[in-house]
């Protein structure tokens, strides 16, 4: 049983450490701003973001879980242990407020 799930806007969801917004700050006509969370161009985003889910589902990985930048499988060998593989991962999506985009996610295909 497999479930295919997609990171809604990837790295877009990882919060800058606050004594790094002023490294991403810029300047318009209405004034100077900074993000908050890593932008789209900086060269390291995707592999900070993979270090990250590499990190937080270190132990799920290779038992119940594959993860390649924003895509993730939830693969249980049995269909009845899939809904406690699901709720793990949700749990850690959770603890790091990870958000899904629901449009890209395929939860119970046969495998």
């Amino acid at each position: 049983m497999l479930s295919m799930m997609d990171a809604s806007q990837g790295y877009h969801q990882i919060m800058l450490a606050p004594e790094d917004h002023r490294k991403v700050s810029f300047i318009t006509y209405d004034g100077t701003f900074c993000y908050l969370i890593i932008p789209l161009g900086l060269k390291n985003a995707g592999a900070t973001y993979q270090r990250l889910v590499d990190r937080i589902f270190r132990p799920q990985l290779g038992k119940n879980v594959e993860v390649y930048v924003s895509d993730m499988l939830v693969k249980s060998k049995e269909a009845n242990s899939h809904v406690e593989d699901l709720e793990e991962t949700f749990a850690v999506l959770r603890k790091y407020r990870l958000k899904l985009n629901p449009a890209k996610c395929a939860f119970g295909v046969s495998g």
